[in-house]
């Protein structure tokens, strides 16, 4: 049986068998005799995004009083859901991250207890997920960007859509008229500055698919 820990495009954590290129954190939110969640969905604002294999450690999934791993599809799935790059585990895309940051808001590099402030702002609205007006046509938005349209969340890449489902991506698609974005205005920016997020690789395989049909 599946432990709730998955994180959608949205920031719910639910209970599917996806497997996620990446794990991350929001502070400890489970019970570990249980393992299963508590009733709060964050317990610091640092949300973090983390490799699934670091120096060869293990950890028995939501076993301890540790903090909580989560689950994501790709790196795009995370930004969405308002996490940013581990500065532990993920050095390198951290700081590609922070520079992004730093030059589009055209400010010096920030900490990353700044940047979590900014964040945390940004992704939640009265405890749920905090959605944004739409910048600029879809079609504009960097890859990597997440936006909602008739309640689905599709991952925008290569001028394309693709649907997040529990199963994985679907698409390529034309990109839907949004009803908002979900990535979060200040990661945006840092997309927009030249951030590249770690996409799925079925991103590309279908794309490849579609390019010689």
């Amino acid at each position: 049986m599946a432990l709730q820990n998955r994180v959608t495009p949205f920031g719910d954590i639910i209970a599917i068998p996806q497997r996620g290129m990446f794990t991350g954190n929001r502070g400890i939110i489970h019970d570990p005799a249980t393992r299963t969640l508590l009733k709060r969905r964050w317990a610091t604002k640092a949300w973090l995004t983390c490799l699934c294999e670091f120096k060869g450690r293990h950890r028995d999934v939501m076993a301890r009083r540790s903090w909580t791993e989560l689950f994501f599809l790709d790196e795009a799935v995370a930004l969405a859901a308002g996490h940013r790059p581990c500065f532990f585990c993920r050095r390198e895309a951290a700081e590609a991250f922070r520079n992004a940051w730093a030059l589009a808001r055209a400010v010096k590099v920030p900490l990353a207890a700044e940047m979590d402030a900014v964040l945390h702002a940004e992704r939640l609205d009265h405890g749920r997920k905090q959605l944004h007006a739409l910048p600029r046509p879809a079609a504009e938005l960097p890859d990597g960007s997440a936006i909602a349209a008739a309640g689905d969340a599709y991952i925008l890449a290569r001028g394309r859509a693709f649907r997040w489902t529990e199963h994985g991506y679907e698409g390529p698609l034309p990109i839907p008229r949004p009803d908002a974005v979900l990535t979060p205005p200040s990661t945006l920016a840092a997309l927009r500055a030249d951030y590249r997020p770690a996409l799925h690789p079925s991103i590309d395989t279908m794309q490849l698919a579609a390019n010689s049909a």
